[in-house]
């Protein structure tokens, strides 16, 4: 505590353009925790997680993140809908109104950084307005040893301040609330909003432009954990597709839950520190880690207690389909130390399709992979964005396109290259709806899905008889341990096969018409990859 007292009484904000700011710097777990109880921001939960609300905004809001146009970006972002250029002078404006309104105030400071491993570190000093934001940031970065905060030298600064609204006719912004990355002054400014999902994506978004630009590193949206044999698995997957979920295995060592790079030197690394997993229907027979990982020193978002008590009602919705949990990694027991992997030797593409028309399990080709890779199908899952009450099929190059910077071949190619030089093998893996569209089908049983992947790590799925779907070309196995075989071809599932058929070449068709944009940029064993109809 003394060498945390005296590096505290070092720290200064007048850099950032914070004058005179009360500064918590470095604050334990702990003392996060009790000041934002005793704040009335926060309340204990019957298992000694802390729950909180986070506001207005309960899931991300895409249409207010930016990125500053400017001599770093302009030639190479893919601008669009996704990435919504900033003026460099507004935020030069903006930034200043944010550090004067925190001047005076209470902050809090932290110290972090991202990327496992150290040949890629890039160290983050984060000021956030809130106790609970500050501990959120302590859970998902990476936490420097005590020893290295006297010489710690940030590279970047995330500003994260809920209760600042911007003015949109006189700031830039769309509206009131807004998430903005500047590369060249190296900052992510977050007003507007409490969520924090925002301070994950908006250091996970600069990654996805540094890491390929300058690093040489493919940065990917997933899930990665090693086996007893030492081989890496990656899962690929929008929120809700069960990223977190089917990486949490007890049998293999979690690297992340998130997000992550693969080097050149074909190794595989966590860029975070923690774990922002949905709760949603939560438990503990089926997401047993996950359960276990809620207790002091992780933070509940958004959710409903029980009548009368500090339980949590996962069940429970109310506030937002959106409920989460983080916590550090280390609230998992089966960790893969250093969280680095070597040696891919499989890729899960996760995918919700909410028209119950892919199968749970198929085999791709390289060019099937590449294809399916920057087309990123999946169903935006309810609450995970503002204004999306339902699920809605979608497609998202990359299964991250929210967070990439870059055009979407750009990682595609990484990715290809990648796999061929490993030699992985590709799986599609559909954990939304079987026996129909939803509303009319079921979800997926995840006993099943957990099955079909245990069972393609493992090498049972080799040997087996595969027949290809007549619409997506994509191979399915005829067989799989610990799974009934007719759920594996869809078609079989549904009451009016004729009907499955005449939806599957409607969804072919939206693959197609998605996939259009990118056909300029797609090589023949991409387009090959293709649906058949």
């Amino acid at each position: 505590m003394d060498n945390n007292i005296l590096i505290s009484q070092s720290i200064s904000l007048k850099d950032l353009g914070i004058e005179n700011a009360k500064v918590n710097y470095q604050l334990s777990p702990d003392e996060l925790h009790e000041i934002t109880i005793k704040s009335g921001q926060g309340v204990e939960s019957s298992t000694g997680a802390l729950a909180i609300n986070t506001g207005e905004y309960t899931g991300r809001s895409p249409l207010d993140r930016f990125i500053v146009k400017d001599s770093i970006t302009e030639n190479q972002v893919w601008w669009g809908k996704v990435n919504i250029p900033f003026e460099s002078d507004a935020f030069e404006a903006l930034y200043k109104k944010v550090t004067a309104y925190l001047s005076h105030k209470e902050v809090f400071v932290r110290d972090s950084y991202v990327c496992a491993d150290p040949n890629y570190r890039l160290n983050v000093r984060v000021v956030t307005e809130t106790a609970w934001a500050n501990l959120f940031c302590y859970n998902m970065f990476l936490r420097p040893e005590i020893e290295e905060l006297a010489h710690f030298s940030p590279e970047w600064t995330l500003l994260c301040v809920p209760s600042f609204l911007a003015d949109p006719a006189v700031d830039g912004t769309r509206q009131s609330n807004f998430a903005i990355l500047d590369f060249t002054r190296k900052v992510v400014l977050i007003g507007g909003t409490g969520y924090t999902g925002e301070m994950k994506k908006g250091i996970f978004s600069a990654l996805n432009f540094i890491m390929p630009v300058f690093k040489n590193t493919l940065p990917m949206h997933c899930s990665a954990n090693v086996g007893d044999e030492g081989d890496t698995a990656i899962f690929f997957g929008l929120s809700g597709t069960g990223k977190t979920t089917l990486s949490a295995d007890p049998k293999r060592k979690l690297i992340g839950d998130d997000e992550h790079g693969w080097t050149n030197e074909n190794t595989v690394f966590n860029f975070e520190g923690g774990c922002y997993a949905k709760v949603v229907n939560l438990s503990e027979e089926n997401e047993p880690d996950i359960f276990r990982a809620i207790k002091k020193g992780a933070i509940l978002e958004n959710v409903i207690f029980k009548n009368g008590t500090n339980e949590v009602d996962f069940q429970d919705v109310s506030i937002t389909p959106n409920t989460r949990v983080s916590y550090p990694i280390y609230h998992i027991d089966n960790i893969q130390p250093g969280s680095i992997g070597k040696n891919p030797k499989n890729i899960f593409f996760l995918t919700a399709d909410s028209f119950g028309i892919l199968p749970p399990i198929s085999k791709l080709t390289p060019g099937q992979a590449a294809y399916h890779f920057i087309s990123g199908y999946t169903a935006k899952v309810a609450g995970t964005e503002a204004g999306v009450t339902e699920p809605q099929p979608n497609f998202s190059a990359c299964f991250g396109a929210p967070f990439m910077p870059l055009h979407p071949t750009k990682y595609a190619e990484m990715l290809s290259k990648k796999m061929k030089d490993s030699n992985v093998k590709v799986w599609l893996i559909n954990t939304g709806w079987t026996g129909g569209p939803y509303g009319i089908g079921s979800r997926m049983k995840l006993k099943y899905t957990r099955a079909m992947i245990t069972a393609a790590l493992n090498g049972e799925l080799d040997a087996v008889a595969y027949e290809n779907h007549t619409v997506f070309g994509i191979a399915k196995p005829q067989s799989c341990p610990n799974v009934p075989s007719e759920i594996l071809n869809p078609r079989n599932t549904w009451e009016d096969p004729e009907l499955y058929d005449k939806k599957a070449v409607e969804l072919a068709q939206k693959f197609k018409a998605n996939f259009s944009k990118f056909e300029e940029f797609a090589n023949a064993e991409i387009m090959a990859g293709a649906p058949l109809a």
